[in-house]
């Protein structure tokens, strides 16, 4: 078992890395990132990192995409009724609704089941994410 700088083995730190993406915000999982690409060596506790935050800011980016669709529906809503009309599609936002807390479970199991697989230095396959990280790391 290889161990880290900080004198833990190197799954838990990555697994550290993506409970932290979990169960906080954006802050610490960037920086224990930063922390593991400016002082370990480990190719695969670098690429592991990066793609915990990679992997949260797909999973934001989708729901913000997703999210938009309402806004604009509400955009349409507010020009309409500055002119007295009534506009709004209520079955389209909550169909938006479900689809954004599909893909907030989707995101909390892929990430739990990945923190528990980096115990043992394993990984779960994100195909789209792992080829952007294997090119650029």
């Amino acid at each position: 078992m290889q161990k880290t700088r900080l004198g833990i083995s190197v799954g838990l730190l990555c697994s550290a890395v993506y409970f932290t993406g979990l169960f906080s915000g954006y802050i610490v999982p960037v920086i224990l990132t930063g922390y593991v690409l400016l002082f370990e060596e480990n190719e695969w506790l670098k690429k592991n990192a990066v793609k915990a935050v990679a992997l949260m800011a797909f999973f934001s980016l989708l729901t913000v995409l997703f999210n938009l669709i309402p806004d604009a529906v509400s955009f349409i809503g507010n020009i309409a009724a500055a002119f007295g009309g009534n506009f709004g599609i209520n079955l389209l936002t909550r169909i938006v609704a479900a689809i954004v807390d599909v893909i907030d479970i989707v995101e909390k199991i892929l990430f739990i089941g990945l923190g528990f697989k980096a115990l043992n230095q394993g990984s779960i396959s994100v195909p789209v994410v792992d080829t952007l990280i294997n090119k650029y790391i």
